[in-house]
């Protein structure tokens, strides 16, 4: 009887016991530092998409990603703010993604292509795009808006990559580079209006009228600009008269039609 007494306390602490160590193993998926690592990224991106960046806690991060919170610290020493980091690192390079586009049919297709791209992206990050680019943010750092910045330098490039398409042995000059720039700039900014709209008008609507900016802007720098103006030319000349573009001057005639006291 002392013997049954002295072990049964043992036998019940042995069955209530958390498992061995090789059971525990099995449920924790083994990823390589890489995975790993883009998997804790993943998780703050979707965080950081919807959230702005002081609004999304490491707790959060780990959560999200089924990992602990000294997990997080293992691949990311810098806390918060290095892992924020690499999450708009990650979401920049998804953005320029946006801006590759073959150089071949009408100008206004390819810009509305990317234009669709673009849109999209900032349709499924809209309060994380929003924090971003209005600034203040208590994640903002040289270093965050240098990858912000490289971004809008990626996307003039490839826009003049495509304008001087014709005349690719021409750099772009001056007034070409700043007209895609100050275009990048309105993009943007109509893009945070929009997402203050409650995203109205729908995305479609908005990437025509973007086009129809940019036409414009290009019409009106090749005034007074011979390599804007020569880029129009070879441009226009590509577009259908059932385009957008076609529909964008058949819109503007009657109104220059009124203006012909000015000439």
């Amino acid at each position: 009887m002392t013997t049954t007494s002295g072990t049964a306390p043992a036998d019940a602490d042995r069955a209530t016991a958390a498992p061995p160590a090789t059971a525990r193993r099995g449920a924790y998926r083994r990823l390589s530092v890489e995975a790993r690592r883009a998997e804790l990224i993943t998780a703050a991106l979707g965080l950081f998409a919807h959230r702005a960046p002081e609004d999304v806690s490491l707790d959060d991060v780990a959560s999200a990603a089924g990992a602990s919170r000294p997990l997080v610290y293992r691949y990311f020493p810098g806390g918060k703010q290095q892992l924020y980091e690499a999450a708009l690192r990650s979401a920049a390079d998804e953005l320029e993604g946006c801006f590759g586009e073959p150089r071949t049919g009408p100008l206004s297709g390819r810009l509305g292509n990317v234009l669709d791209r673009y849109l999209t992206f900032v349709d499924e990050h809209d309060a994380g795009f929003s924090a971003l680019l209005h600034g203040g943010s208590v994640a903002e750092t040289s270093r965050t808006s240098a990858i912000v910045d490289e971004v809008r330098r990626a996307a003039a490039e490839e826009i003049l990559l495509h304008l001087t398409a014709e005349e690719p042995a021409e750099k772009p000059g001056a007034r070409l580079r700043m007209m895609v720039r100050t275009w990048i700039t309105a993009v943007e900014a109509a893009s945070l209006i929009w997402l203050d709209e409650n995203k109205q008008p729908p995305a479609r609507e908005l990437r025509d009228w973007l086009v129809d900016h940019f036409v414009a802007l290009l019409t009106a720098t090749a005034a007074t600009d011979p390599q804007a103006a020569r880029v129009i030319r070879a441009a226009l000349a590509a577009e259908p008269a059932h385009g957008p573009v076609g529909a964008l001057v058949r819109r503007v005639a009657p109104v220059f039609d009124e203006a012909r006291h000015l000439l």
